[in-house]
């Protein structure tokens, strides 16, 4: 009688300890986002987290972090690599100077509109997958931002009419313009941007009508001249070794809604795009068509930085370019 209460006992035991190791089987990712939770790049990332849990039945809960509040954006790739985040969203002109081909949709006017955009991506995407996997990540999936534009304080016609003025750069390549037009360059990441111009650290940058409208510049700046220079993309990147980790049925979980959170994204931004310029009217911004010489100006600019890009990039970016070319 004893020992069947001693199996019993045991027994529960096991049952017991069984349940609590099914509850601790979920796995928890975090992933960081450099733009703010009302952002439609950061909704896909929600979407996608929720999809993944869905999907994997609970198994994998992923935790986005939103406008910089775990990671600020240059610092997110180098965590993801080091696993100090298991995923994690970048905007990829902002590592060219690590590797040129990361800024090849930095670049200006070599892709700019949606269509090019993502034929872009097609060509660019080898590129980067092996790159990342040299480094111990994945490329789960990238979504272009709506067209670049200037925002500036003052109406401008030319080029010379950005000489002197205080320009945002986040990325090699908008310092880069700043030196082209003789303005002058100042770092400021997106978490700070509505700061640097409420204090007047910056007059003018160039970015879409979403950065626009997340930042309310129309407080501080009245002109966005709708340049559509070019569509930097956002990439969602994972740590190899945690994805490894997953069993084949989260793995797949992963994979089916890193591929709908692309597809939905490229849809969402060109919708969007309409969307926050009308808002950025709404507000008081003034949407300006470029001059043809402003136009010409910017053209020439964005003729010099592909051809320093080649340069620097060498073969790997003369194949991407003739890739590009070709589709």
């Amino acid at each position: 009688m004893k020992r069947r209460l001693i199996s019993k006992a045991l027994i529960t035991t096991v049952l017991a300890m069984g349940g609590i190791a099914s509850v601790q089987a979920q796995t928890k990712w975090d992933l960081p986002a450099a733009y703010p939770a009302n952002n439609f790049h950061t909704e896909n990332l929600v979407q996608f987290a929720n999809d993944v849990e869905k999907a994997s039945g609970g198994k994998l809960k992923i935790t986005v972090h939103a406008n910089a509040s775990l990671f600020k954006a240059p610092e997110i790739k180098r965590a993801v690599q080091g696993g100090q985040a298991q995923i994690g969203e970048i905007l990829l002109a902002n590592f060219q100077n690590e590797w040129q081909l990361f800024g090849a949709d930095g670049l200006p006017f070599l892709a700019d509109s949606y269509e090019e955009s993502f034929k872009l991506y097609k060509a660019q995407r080898p590129f980067l997958e092996k790159k990342l996997a040299e480094q111990g990540m994945i490329l789960l999936y990238a979504v272009a931002w709506p067209p670049q534009g200037i925002y500036v304080k003052k109406p401008i016609n030319s080029a010379a009419d950005l000489k002197g003025v205080k320009w945002r750069a986040y990325s090699p390549s908008t310092a880069r313009i700043a030196e082209l037009v003789g303005a002058q360059p100042v770092t400021v990441q997106a978490a700070e941007l509505s700061q640097a111009m409420a204090t007047g650290v910056i007059e003018s940058y160039m970015s879409s009508g979403s950065t626009g409208y997340d930042t309310k510049t129309y407080e501080h700046i009245k002109y966005w001249y709708d340049t559509q220079a070019w569509l930097p993309k956002n990439a969602v990147i994972m740590n190899k070794a945690a994805f490894d980790a997953l069993d084949a049925g989260t793995k797949q979980a992963v994979l089916k809604a890193g591929a709908d959170a692309d597809a939905r994204g490229w849809k969402v931004s060109q919708a969007k795009n309409g969307e926050y310029i009308d808002l950025l009217k709404k507000n008081g911004m003034n949407i300006v068509t470029p001059s043809a010489q402003l136009k010409a100006d910017m053209k020439k600019v964005g003729d010099v930085m592909l051809k320093e890009w080649l340069e620097k990039a060498g073969p790997e970016g003369k194949a991407l370019v003739d890739a590009y070319n070709k589709l």
